[in-house]
C-alpha cells in the first residue's frame, strides 16, 4: 500500500491509531524513533515553535515549507493540521489544499470554525469547502474534518443535542468527501460512544491530561487519538526547567 492507503487503514474503531503531535522536522524524527506509525502536526505547536500564534498565525508559505521539511525528514505518512485551509472561498481552499498535497503530506485536519470570525461555517458552506479540498487533493488524501461544536461551549454543556448536531455535520461532511471526523473537546464517554456508533466516519479525539485514557476511548469506538499541543508544552517545560537548573 502507498502512504495514503497505509494511513487510512490505521483508523480502526476500537483500536485507534495514536498520533503524538510534532511541530517541525526534528520533533517528527523524535516521534518516529519513539515508535509512531504516522506523524501529525498540531497548529498550536507549529505556531509556538516558529514564533507565531494559532489560528493561521503561521504564514501559508511558511506552513507549507514546514510541512515539506517534515515529509522529507521521516519515512512515515504525514498529516498536517491545516486549520481552516487558509481561505474562506472554496476556490482558494482547493488551491491551498493542492499546494499542501504537493508537499508530500497524505492528509490534513480541516476545521469548520470561521478563522478570524465568529462561530462555525453554515453546513452547506462547509460542505462546499470540503468538496473543494477534495478536488484539490485527489481521492486518496485523508481529509480529517474537524468540527468545533464542542470547543465552542463549556464541557458541562455537552449533551445529546450537541452530538446530534455533530452527527448532522458528520453525514454532510462524508457526502462532501471527508475521510474522518475530529471532535476536539468531547470527552464524555457516553456521548462519544453514541457518536462513534452513528457516524459514517472514523472518529478522532484529542487526549488531554486527566481525561479518559487510551483504553477507555478505544472501548467506545474511537479510531484515532491525537495529542494536540500537549507534547510541545511538555518539551518546552522540560527545556525551561533544564535551562533554569543550568543557569542558576
Amino acid at each position: 500500500m502507498d502512504k495514503h492507503a497505509t494511513f487510512a487503514a490505521l483508523h480502526r474503531p476500537g483500536n485507534p491509531v495514536i498520533l503524538f503531535n510534532a511541530w517541525d522536522a526534528g520533533s517528527a524524527q523524535a516521534v518516529a524513533r519513539g515508535g509512531a506509525q504516522a506523524i501529525a502536526t498540531g497548529s498550536w505547536s507549529v505556531g509556538a515553535a516558529h514564533g507565531y500564534g494559532d489560528a493561521e498565525g503561521v504564514p501559508l508559505d511558511a506552513a507549507l515549507a514546514n510541512a515539506e521539511r517534515i515529509v522529507r525528514a521521516v519515512a512515515l505518512p504525514v498529516t498536517i493540521d491545516f486549520e481552516g485551509g487558509y481561505a474562506a472561498a472554496p476556490e482558494r481552499v482547493r488551491d491551498n489544499f493542492a499546494r499542501l498535497a504537493a508537499t508530500g503530506a497524505i492528509g490534513a485536519n480541516f476545521e469548520d470554525q470561521v478563522i478570524g470570525g465568529e462561530g462555525l461555517y453554515p453546513l452547506a458552506e462547509q460542505q462546499a469547502r470540503i468538496a473543494a479540498a477534495r478536488a484539490g487533493t485527489g481521492a486518496g488524501f485523508f481529509i480529517n474534518a474537524r468540527t468545533d461544536i464542542f470547543l465552542k461551549i463549556p464541557p458541562e454543556a455537552h449533551d445529546s443535542g450537541r452530538v446530534s448536531e455533530a452527527l448532522d455535520r458528520a453525514h454532510a461532511y462524508a457526502e462532501a468527501g471527508a475521510s474522518g471526523l475530529f471532535v476536539p473537546g468531547l470527552l464524555k464517554l457516553d456521548l462519544l460512544e453514541r457518536l462513534c456508533a452513528k457516524t459514517p466516519l472514523p472518529v478522532n479525539v484529542m487526549a488531554v491530561p486527566g481525561g479518559p485514557g487510551r483504553a477507555a476511548l478505544a472501548g467506545v469506538g474511537v479510531a484515532r487519538i491525537s495529542h494536540g499541543p500537549f507534547p510541545y508544552r511538555a518539551v518546552i517545560k522540560q527545556l525551561e526547567e533544564a535551562a533554569r537548573a543550568a543557569l542558576s
